[in-house]
C-alpha cells in the first residue's frame, strides 16, 4: 500500500495524460464517445472494447474521478482494502489492453446531430451515433481555506467510504438532509463520539429519522452552527465551529460533510429527463430519454453510490450499445 498525495495526484495523471493521450486528429469518429474516467467510465470502456468497438473516452482531470482520490477502498470485492489511485489505475490499464483510447481534456459541449452526437473539447470534436454519460458529481463543499489540505486525512464526503478507518473516533457530520441522518446512522456504530452540524435549527429529512437518531448515545447535536476551521498537522485534529457569533473548539478526528452534490452536466446543450435534484433518470439498460446516449455512475439518479455498482452500470450501458453485436 502507497499514498499519493491530492495534489501530486492530479499533477501525475495530468502530465500522463498530456503526454501518452492528446493528439488525436480533429473531426475524429468512434463507434461510442464515454464522457468520464471513473469507475462507470472505465468499466463501459473495457467491455465496448472487448467486444471491438471504437471507443473514445474523455477525462477532464485525473483517470479514476471521485474513487481516484480515496485513500484507501475496504469494499470493493476482491480487496480487502486498495487506495482509490490503484484500483481505478489497475481498471484503466484493463481498459487500454483492449484498445481504449482516453482523451485527457475537458468536455466543454455534447449536442445532437443529425447522425448521433458531437462531443467538443478545447482540442477538437468527436462524433459518434452513441454516447455514454459517466461524468458522475461533484460533492458540495464548504469551501474552507484549508479543505483541500485535509481532503482523504480527515475530511470526507462519503461516510459509507471512509466511516470504517474513524473507528472508536470523534467525528461530526455537517449537515441537515436525509444524507446527513443516513451517515449519522452508519457512523453510530463504528465512532465513539459524532457530532451532527447543522447551519440552522430546522432538519429536511422526515421528522421520525431524526427523532429516532436523537437516541443515539453517542451523538450530540448541534444547531445554528458552522463550521469556520479545520485545525491540524498532516491529518484533521480539530474543527472551529461558530455558534450564533460565538467560537468554539471541538476534538475530532474526521468530518463528513453532507450538504448535497451536483451532477456534472453543465456541458449538456440539449434537455434529458432528470429528477428533482438535477441527476440523469435511466432505464434499466441505462438509456437516457433521449435515444442512443446513455448514463451511469454518480450522475444519474439513484439511492446508492458507490464503486461497485457504478462498475455494473457502466457495464450494463456498454451492452445496450454493444446490443446484438
Amino acid at each position: 500500500m502507497y499514498y499519493i498525495s491530492y495534489n501530486n495526484f492530479k499533477k501525475i495523471l495530468f502530465l500522463f495524460g498530456k503526454t501518452c493521450y492528446l493528439g488525436y486528429n480533429k473531426g475524429m469518429k468512434a463507434d461510442v464517445l464515454i464522457v468520464g474516467g471513473g469507475p462507470a467510465g472505465l468499466t463501459a470502456g473495457i467491455f465496448l472494447c472487448r467486444a471491438g468497438l471504437n471507443a473514445i473516452m474523455f477525462e477532464k482531470l485525473a483517470i479514476g474521478g471521485q474513487a481516484g482520490l480515496s485513500y484507501k477502498i475496504a469494499n470493493y470485492p476482491g480487496f480487502e482494502t486498495i487506495s482509490g489511485f490503484e484500483l481505478t489505475e489497475r481498471m484503466h490499464k484493463h481498459a487500454e489492453s483492449f484498445g481504449l483510447k482516453t482523451e485527457m481534456s475537458e468536455v466543454t459541449s455534447v449536442s445532437k446531430t443529425k447522425t448521433g452526437f458531437s462531443v467538443k473539447t478545447k482540442n477538437g470534436s468527436f462524433f459518434a451515433p452513441k454516447v455514454i454519460l459517466a461524468c458522475g458529481c461533484a460533492p458540495r463543499k464548504l469551501n474552507l481555506q484549508n479543505e483541500k489540505k485535509f481532503l482523504g486525512k480527515g475530511v470526507s464526503f462519503c461516510a459509507s467510504c471512509d466511516g470504517n478507518f474513524f473507528k472508536n473516533k470523534q467525528v461530526a457530520v455537517v449537515g441537515g438532509g436525509e444524507t446527513a441522518i443516513e451517515d449519522v446512522d452508519y457512523l453510530s456504530k463504528i465512532a465513539s463520539q459524532i457530532y451532527l452540524i447543522n447551519h440552522n435549527n430546522k432538519f429536511y429529512a422526515a421528522e421520525s429519522e431524526v427523532e429516532r437518531i436523537k437516541k443515539y448515545k453517542n451523538l450530540q447535536i448541534i444547531l445554528n452552527a458552522n463550521i469556520v476551521k479545520y485545525i491540524g498537522d498532516k491529518n484533521l485534529e480539530q474543527i472551529e465551529i461558530e455558534i450564533k457569533n460565538k467560537k468554539q473548539i471541538l476534538s475530532v478526528n474526521g468530518v463528513f460533510v453532507a450538504i448535497g452534490s451536483e451532477p456534472n452536466l453543465n456541458f449538456l446543450k440539449f434537455d434529458i429527463k432528470r429528477d428533482k435534484k438535477g441527476y440523469i433518470v435511466v432505464d434499466a439498460n441505462m438509456q437516457t430519454s433521449e435515444k442512443n446516449l446513455y448514463a451511469c455512475g454518480d450522475v444519474i439518479s439513484k439511492t446508492f453510490r458507490q464503486v461497485v455498482n457504478a462498475c455494473a452500470e457502466g457495464a450494463t450501458a456498454a451492452n445496450a450499445c454493444i446490443g446484438k453485436k
